[in-house]
This record gives structure tokens, C-alpha cells and sequence, in this order.
């Protein structure tokens, strides 16, 4: 594993990895090794979304490279920036949902924050040539 490309890349991605590691492992406890409930589960899930919120927001500033990009203003957004609009539905959901106290509305979202914004895009930050790639395999 080489860090070199994580460690000379912009302030964005390093914030985005330095934020979406930890809630990688905490959405995973939450998920399959917590006591669903107890104030531990909903003191590491309020950390959880508070990361992922953290997370979505530096993907904002990453700046796309792709020829399927636009730009906005400073920005240029490409196809994984979809992901952004999705964690901040995901995050609402699961603070609405289990506020108004429907815990099945809560586990699709959570499931659905976790597996989509943590797994689909996790994976596809793996894509030959991205930061992630070049981290594993060179």
C-alpha cells in the first residue's frame, strides 16, 4: 500500500477519506454488530451521520476530470457527485424517520445510506486511475 497518492492530494479528498474510513467501520458495527437501540447505537449513529454528512460535503469540492463533468462556477462535478444529493437524503431520512419514531422507515434508510453511499461508491472509487487504485495497486 502506498500513501504517497493520498498524502500529495488536494485538501478535499484527503478530508473525504480522512471522514468516510471511520464511518465505513462505524456504519458497519451499526449495522451488523449493535444492539439496535441502546444508547450506545444511537450515540455512534448520531457520529456516523454526522461523518457521512462531513464526507458528502467535501465530495462537493473534488474536483471531476471525467469528459462526462460540468462545471459550476469553482466546481466540476462529475457522475459520483450524484452520490452527494443521495447521502444528504439518506442522512435525512434516517434522522426523520426514527424521530417520528417508524423504526422499519430508519433501517431502509440507514441500509440504503450504507450501501449505497459506502459500498456503490466505495467500490467505484477503486476504479483503475483514481486515488484509491493507485493507494492498493499501484
Amino acid at each position: 500500500m502506498d500513501l504517497e497518492p493520498l498524502l500529495t492530494a488536494p485538501l478535499a479528498i484527503r478530508l473525504h477519506v480522512v471522514t468516510v474510513v471511520p464511518a465505513f467501520v462505524l456504519g458497519t458495527w451499526l449495522l451488523f454488530g449493535s444492539h439496535k437501540g441502546s444508547p450506545r447505537h444511537r450515540l455512534v449513529g448520531k457520529l456516523y451521520l454526522a461523518l457521512m454528512a462531513v464526507t458528502a460535503v467535501a465530495a462537493v469540492f473534488i474536483r471531476s476530470f471525467s469528459d462526462l463533468s460540468v462545471s459550476a462556477g469553482p466546481l466540476r462535478l462529475g457522475l459520483l457527485h450524484l452520490f452527494v444529493p443521495l447521502t444528504a437524503h439518506g442522512i435525512y431520512g434516517a434522522f426523520a424517520t426514527i424521530r417520528a419514531g417508524n423504526i422499519r422507515g430508519h433501517r431502509a434508510a440507514m441500509r440504503g445510506l450504507y450501501f449505497g453511499a459506502m459500498i456503490v461508491a466505495g467500490l467505484l472509487a477503486f476504479a483503475p486511475g483514481r486515488i484509491m487504485f493507485r493507494m492498493f495497486f499501484g
